[in-house]
């Protein structure tokens, strides 16, 4: 009975020391050295996890930066301070990287684009608003205005007009893609700064079928793109594209004859600083209608 008992046993432990011995070979043949550096980065990093050096977060970033040399600058969150540390540490120049901002392609504000209904539901979300037959805007591209992504920004680089517009601060932006993502119209897109000449619209509809709706639509006249030198800008569904490959060869004369102002130039400013306000806004010509006939 006691020789029935041991057997086992024994086999149990000669199983475990086997499995340990290759467990260790397998361990000291296969372990990944990690350089100690990584930590220290790490820790020198802002902790933002944001996702705008293109990486899922700050340790990955750092192993990157260790292990591939790449530029610390590429993490808009640190500020000169942390990037001098972390170069200082490694021994390395902190080579200059152009700043990146989300611009939004939407200038139809509460005064330019026509509204149809006021939305008076209990989520008062731009993704609330966006599934109940696409918002309360006629122009069903337009910016509803309710700061999804002002709240989603955690660097406070986005706040709300008079006009219901989103202005992007570009000295606090990061270019974290949170905007981007929060956005249920898509109106947002991170650029270089030095993207000057912007086409503040997604309206594919045309001429005054565009205008109708929104006063400074696109309403693909092309005059931007007979102003413009040669294969900078050309119409494409009926919106102005800008070929950013030729961006040393825009200016600001593509937008002076714009009929609605839907393409700016931008000198490293936000957009939308001031509101420009008018007795009259050509987006609530209904108003006046009413005033005069149903009185």
């Amino acid at each position: 009975m006691d020789g029935n008992f041991i057997i086992p046993v024994f086999i149990l432990f000669g199983l475990g020391l086997l499995f340990g011995i290759i467990l260790s070979i397998a361990y000291r043949q296969f372990k990944v050295v990690e350089d100690p550096r990584i930590d220290v980065v790490e820790e020198l990093l802002p902790h933002a996890n944001c996702g705008a050096c293109g990486e899922p977060g700050c340790r990955a970033f750092a192993e990157r930066v260790v292990n591939e040399g790449r530029n610390p600058a590429k993490c808009t969150v640190s500020s000169p301070e942390g990037l001098t540390r972390i170069a200082n540490y490694l021994g390395v120049a902190v080579a200059e990287e152009e700043k990146w901002v989300a611009r939004l392609q939407c200038a139809g504000g509460i005064q330019e684009a026509h509204n149809l209904a006021k939305y008076a539901g209990g989520l008062s979300t731009c993704r609330g608003e966006a599934v109940v037959v696409g918002g309360s805007k006629d122009c069903v591209w337009g910016c509803l205005g309710l700061g999804d992504c002002a709240s989603a920004c955690t660097f406070g680089a986005i706040t709300m007009n008079e006009d219901g517009l989103p202005v992007v601060d570009p000295e606090k932006c990061t270019a974290c893609n949170d905007c981007v993502e929060v956005c249920p119209k898509g109106l947002f897109q991170l650029m270089p700064i030095s993207r000057k000449l912007i086409v503040q619209c997604k309206s594919l509809l045309e001429g005054d079928l565009a205008e109708s709706k929104c006063t400074v639509a696109c309403t693909a006249c092309s005059r931007c793109v007979v102003d413009s030198a040669p294969g900078v800008i050309e119409i494409r569904n009926n919106l102005a594209t800008i070929n950013y490959d030729l961006n040393e060869l825009t200016s600001p004369t593509a937008t002076k004859r714009c009929p609605t102002g839907a393409i700016v130039w931008l000198e490293g400013n936000g957009q939308f600083e001031k509101t420009v306000r008018v007795d009259l806004p050509l987006g609530r010509v209904e108003e006046r209608l009413r005033n005069e006939y149903f009185q």
